[in-house]
């Protein structure tokens, strides 16, 4: 089974329940299981910051999905929970997103470890991950070894400036 990690943000209308009830879409047919989940995160708008902020929450799952179908899955979720890519503005306001920042296939005989990735649709490990604190703190809390770009997520949040988020308290 391969182990993805995601990061799923939002700022339109109830995003905590959305996020929750995305992780609980994502898991429904048992081809994706939560592994681990970090805490909500208020952080800025990134890119556009003309917007509410987000809240954020990075989660690590088991799949039995392949890169390409993990992410048709999690874009299904999206949709079916109101995000529409045809008429948002890019990095603008939505009530979900969900990206893949990295996965690892253990049982691939030919490449072991860190799939990467580079199609119209899909890069991986994501590109801008490592640039990105609302992607890093939630990140470091459930996973603070794991490796992005050869550098451990501890040591990435460590060059950031994370004044601006903030964990926020469970529900």
């Amino acid at each position: 089974m391969a182990e993805a990690v995601l990061s799923l943000g939002g700022n339109l209308g109830d995003v905590r329940a959305t996020l929750l009830r995305a992780l609980e879409m994502l898991c429904e047919d048992g081809t994706v299981t939560l592994v681990a989940r970090s805490s909500d995160y208020a952080t800025p708008p990134w890119g556009d910051t003309d917007q509410p902020a987000f809240v954020n929450l990075c989660a690590i799952v088991a799949t039995t999905l392949a890169p390409h179908d993990l992410l048709r899955r999690a874009r299904a979720v999206e949709t079916a929970l109101g995000r529409d890519r045809a008429h948002e503005r890019r990095w603008g306001p939505r009530p979900v997103d969900i990206d893949i920042i990295t996965y690892r296939d253990p049982e691939d005989a030919d490449a072991p470890g860190e799939v990467a990735l580079d199609t119209p649709d899909l890069a991986l490990p994501h590109p801008r991950a490592a640039e990105r604190a609302f992607v890093l703190v939630p990140l470091a809390e459930i996973a603070p070894d794991l490796s992005l770009g050869g550098t451990a997520v501890r040591d990435l949040v460590a060059r950031l400036d994370t004044r601006d988020i903030t964990r926020l308290s469970t529900k």
